[in-house]
């Protein structure tokens, strides 16, 4: 059966191959929590050290994001998709075998941080691709993916480790990831024109007729703008915060004295506030509008953090961590429509790439900067509060960025 003869629109396929992208690479990714007790005790390393693991692979997952979606943009999603997982497998195994802690850096955080990075930044491409009109829904349900990753993949290795020990978890995470890699790289297809079709499953475009989606500016162009810069500020100050709740939020509750049962429970907490969050602003976004949604994440994370600071209970942890997932969801689910708002469909990957680049230098650096600091002054307090406070700046620049219906008038020209 041909791609145009399916009874279901290709582009619910599409978003199908592209959450299960995105879960198989978050599983692993922010299941990180659940190994770091064990990383710790096993290498004799310190908060900055061990959580430095994780910050190496979520650097690397933002940061190739713009390697990724030229490749794509030129040669499709599917096998950057594919390739991508599968090195996420490889990586598992050689961190199964580590006998020192460098080892973990080598295949956990770059094996699996570029595997995330060439694989999630084409799949979320490739949706917006697929749809214009239901473009805000499309990518909330492929994004969700993310949710449903961060909310299985760490109690599942919990159990795991608690079972067989955390060696043996990574190879059994390995294979996961690799039926994973198969099946998504199977559904993520390329834009709907390749195939004759239009995006929303409208009619095909005729030949000779305009093309259904604008063509829209070249990385080099959005680069130049305005808006581009705004978006990628914004998104740099607040990743410095964004990540250590998935990285400190699990030790954090053991010295509270709440156990790493907890914590790990705190980290499902995030992935179910999270998947809630993507579906909820997503909505939120007809109301209010892309740009002012996307201003309302970074004011609602950074209100969180100031929360987090102050909180020693259990319920006040479990109150953090289901609102920060919740605004976390809403800024990746947001992130992707806002830029095709602005700049298009041409280049869409490569565009998505570059702004989630600045993401990577703060989940580089917040990490291990809050491990240290927890180090040095045996408080989380002071490095939370500098991740709300710029988080606040974030909201400030974005609130002062023209709206897109009204910035692309002033160009002259549609993207």
């Amino acid at each position: 059966m041909s791609v145009g003869q399916t009874r279901v629109f290709v582009g619910w396929w599409v978003v199908t191959g592209a959450f299960l992208c995105m879960l198989t690479g978050f599983a692993v990714a922010y299941s990180f929590a659940a190994f770091f007790g064990a990383l710790e005790t096993e290498f004799a390393a310190r908060r900055g050290e061990t959580s430095l693991v994780f910050s190496i692979c979520a650097f690397l997952y933002f940061t190739l994001g713009l390697p990724a979606g030229l490749i794509a943009d030129r040669v499709g999603p599917r096998p950057v998709v594919f390739g991508g997982l599968l090195l996420i497998a490889v990586g598992l195994v050689v961190a199964a075998g580590a006998t020192s802690l460098w080892q973990v850096y080598l295949g956990y955080g770059i094996g699996v941080g570029v595997g995330v990075g060439l694989s999630y930044v084409p799949s979320v491409a490739a949706v917006q691709r697929w749809f214009v009109r239901k473009r805000g829904t499309a990518i909330g349900l492929a994004v969700a993916g993310i949710g449903v990753g961060t909310l299985i993949g760490a109690p599942l290795a919990h159990e795991l480790i608690a079972a067989v020990g955390w060696r043996k978890t990574y190879l059994v995470l390995a294979a996961l990831t690799a039926v994973g890699a198969i099946v998504s790289g199977m559904l993520v297809r390329r834009s709907p024109e390749h195939y004759g079709l239009a995006p929303d499953g409208d009619p095909p475009v005729p030949k000779g007729a305009p093309p259904a989606i604008p063509l829209g500016l070249t990385l080099r162009e959005a680069a130049r703008t305005r808006p581009f810069w705004t978006i990628y500020i914004g998104a740099l100050l607040m990743s410095f915060g964004l990540f250590v709740p998935f990285v400190h939020l699990a030790p954090y509750a053991t010295d509270m004295g709440l156990g790493e049962g907890f914590g790990v429970l705190l980290i499902v907490l995030l992935g179910v506030g999270s998947t809630v969050g993507r579906f909820m602003f997503s909505s939120l976004t007809n109301l209010l509008g892309r740009r002012r949604s996307f201003a309302a994440m970074y004011v609602g994370a950074g209100l969180m953090m100031v929360v987090w600071s102050q909180s020693t209970s259990s319920v006040a942890l479990i109150i953090f961590a289901l609102l920060f997932g919740a605004f976390y969801g809403g800024f990746v689910a947001i992130a992707p429509s806002l830029a095709a708002d602005y700049f298009g469909g041409r280049a869409l990957g490569s565009v998505i790439g570059a702004l989630y680049s600045g993401v990577g230098v703060g989940a580089l650096l917040g990490s291990p900067a809050a491990g240290y600091a927890y180090d040095f002054f045996g408080s989380y307090a002071g490095a939370i509060l500098a991740g709300a406070a710029l988080c606040a700046v974030s909201f400030v620049i974005t609130l002062l960025m023209q709206e897109p219906a009204r910035w692309l008038a002033e160009r002259g020209k549609s993207p």
